[in-house]
């Protein structure tokens, strides 16, 4: 079964997402854009983080998945 974790950071204002093992993080990579790409020791990306996100305070934070068949 896959797994993916979101984590939202109010204090940091970081929506991070992870669909591998957080352990598994061996560099991050910034894009320039304010999101940083975890990866793996093969270079793979297991994660990301979103920098200076900030969910207005009115808002609860929910995540919707869906399932793509080619």
């Amino acid at each position: 079964m896959a797994q993916v974790k979101v984590f939202y950071d109010q204090e940091g204002n970081t929506l991070t997402v992870w669909f591998g093992n957080p352990e598994d993080e061996y560099i991050a990579e910034e894009t320039g854009e304010e999101v940083v790409l975890m990866k793996d020791k093969k270079g793979n990306v297991i994660g990301f983080e979103k920098l200076n996100y900030k969910l207005p305070q009115t808002s609860r934070l929910n995540v919707a998945f869906e399932t793509v068949a080619a």
